[in-house]
């Protein structure tokens, strides 16, 4: 080997291990606050209130103490709410998206518009909504928080998915209309099925925007129907913050998170694979 294919080996090597380092700092500053979360939802009263001590005696009051806070009731309710949301969503925004990209409807002003709603505040909509939920009689009620979840969920699924149905090509339909399928036969059964890894992403998406929204889900249910994320901000009392059941519910929030995310990378990849786009 010469010595210039020397220097250019010894060149990448290095590269590879100033990238290892960098990407391994990412992990740890990633990494770190989750752990130390983690770490006080098992630690006592006293160790979390005692500044700067690493004291570790191992506890499970701060857990008890979010299941009198019902804690457990508010997860399932934003469990619920996260998975109607995202079931809605992608159902009407595959639908927006697919006419679209195929049809070309309202065209490019269509297609950025739809993203207004996503950059308004949500003040603007949420008094007005906090209205009619209450003429209604639907205040304090999960019904209430999803429409007001589906307002700024949908038009961001709808965009995402418009680059999925744009790359499925117009030659697989044309062929399954040869083949005798009408327009809805040839939506679910041909197009559909090729972007199933667009629909996986979309649905997380949507699960993880309902799952962490707090502000509508104050205004419109701050009492027995509230969320998770409310339930959450009630550690923060006016004698002030509850560190220990705070990080006990900061982690029990994350696991619905986890496993949603785990089941919809399962169907990502059957997607991906058995799709019938080829690149």
């Amino acid at each position: 080997m010469s010595r210039h294919e020397n220097e250019v080996v010894g060149t990448s090597r290095r590269l590879r291990g100033v990238g290892a380092l960098v990407i391994a700092l990412a992990v740890l500053i990633t990494a770190l606050p989750l752990l130390w979360i983690f770490f006080g939802a098992f630690r006592s009263t006293a160790d979390l209130t005692d500044p700067g001590s690493f004291a570790f005696h191992p506890t499970t009051d701060n857990f008890a103490a979010i299941g009198t806070a019902q804690v457990p009731a508010a997860a399932l309710r934003s469990t619920l709410l996260g998975v109607a949301v995202a079931a809605i969503a992608v159902v009407l925004g595959s639908l927006a998206a697919y006419s679209i990209a195929r049809f070309r409807t309202g065209g490019g002003p269509l297609r950025v518009g739809i993203l207004l709603p996503t950059v308004l505040p949500p003040t603007i909509l949420a008094f007005p909504l906090l209205a009619l939920a209450v003429n209604l009689r639907l205040n304090d009620s999960l019904i209430a928080v999803a429409i007001a979840h589906l307002t700024y969920v949908v038009p961001l699924v709808t965009w995402f998915m418009v680059g999925f149905f744009k790359a499925v090509p117009v030659e697989l339909e044309e062929q399954a209309a040869i083949d005798g399928y009408g327009p809805w036969q040839a939506f679910l059964r041909v197009v559909m099925p090729n972007v199933l890894p667009g629909v996986g992403a979309a649905a997380l998406l949507g699960f993880m925007l309902s799952w962490n929204e707090f502000f509508y889900a104050l205004m419109l249910a701050p009492g027995s129907a509230r969320t998770l994320p409310v339930a959450i901000a009630g550690f923060n009392t006016f004698q002030g913050v509850q560190l220990g059941p705070l990080s006990a519910a900061v982690v029990v929030s994350a696991v619905p998170v986890v496993l949603f995310s785990f089941l919809v990378q399962r169907h990502l990849v059957k997607g991906m694979s058995g799709s019938g786009v080829k690149q």
